[in-house]
C-alpha cells in the first residue's frame, strides 16, 4: 500500500547533498569535507552531536572530486575521484557494506534511487503489533466467555502484548543494528506465525497470554528493522529525507488502527476469536517470503557492532522496565516494592552501561543528544495524551454521555479519517517543527474542550471535538519518527527507533492509570473534566518542548557535525 503523494522513486536530487562524502571502511566511516582530508575512527562510526540536526546551519555542498574510495579508506589514505564517475554500489551485497557517497544530482545514476521493492515488507512488517492491538478489542468477550475469566484476567492479553513490546523493540533494535535488519526482520515474523499458531490451539488463558508476549516480542523486530533500512538507503542514494516513505509507514498504520476492529469482528464471525490468532499465520508467511526475496543481505557497517553484544545491560533494562510497567498496570499500596525493584535495576544498568566498553544504550552520547532526549519526551506526552483521550472519552460517550456503542463507534471516525487525510497531505513535507506546533495547539485546544462537554452536548459539537483531535493524530507521530531518523547515530538506528516505541507504550500505560483513576467510579462527567486538567498539563509540556528545541527549525536533513563514538 502506498500512500497518496508517494508515487515514484527517491532520487538523490530531492535533498541537499550532506558536506563531505561518507564511506565504510574496516576501521569506520570515513568523512571527507572540503576544509580537510579524509579522517577515520577506530572506534566505530560517528554520532550525531548534542545540538541535533544543524538545520539552521546551510553547509555548501562536497565537491564531487573529493569522494574517496573503499581502498584508500582502509590504507589510510585518500585519492580523488572523477568527478563524473559515480563509484558507489548500486545494492548493497553480501561481500560489501560500503556506503554510497553523496555526489551531486547532476552525477548521480538514475539507478541511484530508493530500492521500492523494501517498501512492501516493511509496510506488511510494521503493520503487524498494529493489526493485533486493534483486532484483539472485539474478542475480549468471547475469549473470557470461552475461558470462563473476567476482564481483569483477559486484560492480560492487552498488557500482556504492550509489555513485551514496550521491552523488545529497543533490545531487538539493538540486534538489528549488530547483526543487520534481515536476519531479525526474518527471526521476528517467523515468531509470529509461531504465535499464531500457539493462540489457535491454546487450551487455556495463560496460554493465550503467552502467545501475545510473543507476538509483542516478533512484531517488534519490523519496526527497527524498517527504520535501519531507510538509514542504509539514504547512505547509499544520498537522499537524506524519505518522507514518503516515512509517511507511507505511518498512514499504513492508521489504516491498520481503523480497519483492525472491524476486520477483527469479521473473522470472530467467520470462525470464532480463534481466527485473531490464526491470521498471523498467512501475515507471517508473507513477510517471511517477502523478506527473503527483497531484504538486502547486509547493509551498513555491521561488522564492528557484532564483537559484542551487552547481554548485561539489556538484561537490566529489561528488569527494570518490566517491573516499573507491572506497577503501573495496576498501582497499589501493596505492590510499592515493584518501584523500589525498578529504581535498584535502573541504577544497576546506569552503572553498568557508564563502565561498558560496549553498552547497549551509551548513556554519555545519549545524554549529549538532547534533540533525541527531548524526541523522546514528546513522544511520551503525546502518547500519553492521546491513549487517555481515546478511551477515557469512548467510555464517558457510553456512560456520562447514554450513547449506544453503534453510535460511540460513528462519532470517533473522523478523527482517524482526519489523522490519515493530514499525514497524507504533510508526510513528504521535510518541515518538523511546524508540524509538531500545529499538532500541540490542536491537542491543547481539544483538551480544553472537554471541559466544555456535558450530559447534553450536541452530537455535531461532539463530532467537532473529535475531527480536532485528529489533526494531531496526523502530525505529532510522523513527526516524531521524522525528528528521531534526523537526530539518531545511524549506528544505532535500530536501538533509537525501538526506543521511541517504548516511549510511546509507557505513555500508554500512563493514560490507562489515570483513566481508572478518574473513573474509579464510572465514566462520568466529572471524571472526564478532572481527566482533561490532568491532559492539559501534558499537553502544555508538549507545546512548551515542540517550542522550545531550536535544532528543529528548518527542514529535516543529516549533514550535521559529527563526533566519535563507541559503538
Amino acid at each position: 500500500m502506498t500512500a497518496p503523494g508517494a508515487e515514484g522513486p527517491i532520487a538523490a536530487g530531492d535533498e541537499p547533498p550532506a558536506t563531505g562524502a561518507v564511506r565504510a571502511s574496516a576501521a569506520g566511516p570515513v568523512r571527507t569535507s572540503p576544509a580537510g582530508p579524509a579522517s577515520t575512527s577506530p572506534a566505530g562510526p560517528a554520532r550525531p552531536s548534542a545540538t541535533g540536526p544543524a538545520e539552521d546551519q546551510p553547509s555548501p555542498p562536497a565537491p564531487a572530486e573529493e569522494t574517496t574510495d573503499r581502498s584508500s579508506a582502509e590504507d589510510g589514505t585518500a585519492h580523488a575521484a572523477p568527478a563524473d564517475e559515480d563509484t558507489s554500489p548500486t545494492r548493497p551485497t553480501t561481500d560489501e557494506t560500503t556506503s554510497a557517497a553523496r555526489t551531486p544530482p547532476a552525477t548521480r545514476a538514475k539507478s541511484e534511487a530508493f530500492d521500492r521493492g523494501l517498501i512492501a515488507p516493511m509496510v506488511l512488517g510494521s503493520v503487524l503489533n498494529p493489526v493485533n492491538s486493534s483486532m484483539l478489542a472485539v474478542a475480549l468477550v468471547p475469549i473470557g466467555r470461552a475461558f470462563d475469566a473476567g476482564p481483569a484476567q483477559t486484560a492480560w492479553l492487552v498488557t500482556g502484548l504492550y509489555l513485551a513490546t514496550a521491552v523488545g523493540q529497543p533490545v531487538i533494535g539493538r540486534l538489528v543494528d549488530a547483526f543487520g535488519p534481515r536476519p531479525l526482520y526474518l527471526g521476528g515474523t517467523a515468531l509470529v506465525g509461531l504465535a499464531g499458531v500457539l493462540g489457535v490451539c491454546a487450551p487455556a488463558l495463560w496460554v493465550l497470554v503467552v502467545s501475545r508476549v510473543l507476538l509483542g516480542l516478533g512484531t517488534s523486530a519490523a519496526y527497527p528493522a524498517s527504520m535501519s533500512l531507510l538509514r542504509s538507503e539514504a547512505d547509499r542514494t544520498g537522499a537524506e529525507s524519505p518522507n514518503g516513505i516515512l509517511s507511507t509507514l505511518s498512514l499504513c498504520n492508521q489504516v491498520i488502527a481503523i480497519v483492525g476492529p472491524s476486520l477483527g469482528g469479521a473473522l470472530i464471525g467467520l470462525g470464532g476469536w480463534h481466527l485473531i490468532f490464526g491470521i498471523n499465520v498467512p501475515l507471517s508467511l508473507a513477510c517471511l517470503v517477502l523478506g527473503a526475496r527483497r531484504l538486502p543481505r547486509r547493509t551498513g557497517p555491521h561488522a564492528a557492532a557484532r564483537e559484542r553484544i551487552d547481554h548485561a545491560g539489556m538484561a537490566l533494562f529489561a528488569g527494570t522496565l518490566t517491573t516499573l510497567m507491572l506497577f503501573l498496570m495496576s498501582p497499589a499500596p501493596g505492590r510499592a516494592w515493584l518501584p523500589a525493584l525498578a529504581a535498584l535495576l535502573g541504577a544497576g544498568f546506569a552503572v553498568r552501561e557508564l563502565r561498558a566498553a560496549r553498552p547497549f544504550i551509551d548513556l554519555r552520547v545519549l545524554g549529549g543528544n538532547a534533540p533525541l532526549l527531548a524526541t523522546y519526551g514528546r513522544q511520551f506526552l503525546a502518547s500519553t495524551t492521546s491513549y487517555a483521550f481515546l478511551y477515557g472519552f469512548t467510555q464517558w460517550l457510553a456512560e456520562g454521555r447514554g450513547l449506544s456503542a453503534s453510535v460511540s463507534g460513528l462519532l470517533l471516525l473522523p478523527m482517524p479519517a482526519l489523522a490519515f487525510l493530514v499525514t497524507a497531505l504533510t508526510g513528504r513535507r521535510a518541515a518538523i517543527r511546524s508540524k509538531l506546533l500545529v499538532g500541540a495547539t490542536a491537542q491543547l485546544a481539544g483538551c480544553a474542550v472537554l471541559l466544555l462537554l456535558g450530559a447534553h452536548t450536541p452530537l455535531w459539537a461532539l463530532a467537532a471535538l473529535v475531527a480536532l483531535v485528529g489533526l494531531p493524530q496526523g502530525l505529532n507521530g510522523l513527526a516524531n519518527q521524522s525528528a528521531l531518523y534526523a537526530q539518531a547515530d545511524p549506528a544505532r538506528m535500530g536501538a533509537s527507533a525501538g526506543l521511541l516505541r517504548t516511549f510511546m507504550y509507557l505513555g500508554a500505560l500512563v493514560a490507562s492509570v489515570a483513566n481508572a483513576a478518574f473513573f474509579a467510579g464510572g465514566a462520568d462527567t466529572a471524571g472526564l473534566h478532572h481527566l482533561a486538567l490532568l491532559l492539559l498539563g501534558f499537553s502544555a509540556a508538549f507545546l512548551v518542548l515542540s517550542a522550545a528545541d531550536r535544532s528543529l527549525r528548518g527542514p529535516a536533513r543529516r549533514d550535521v557535525p559529527q563526533v566519535t563514538a563507541r559503538l
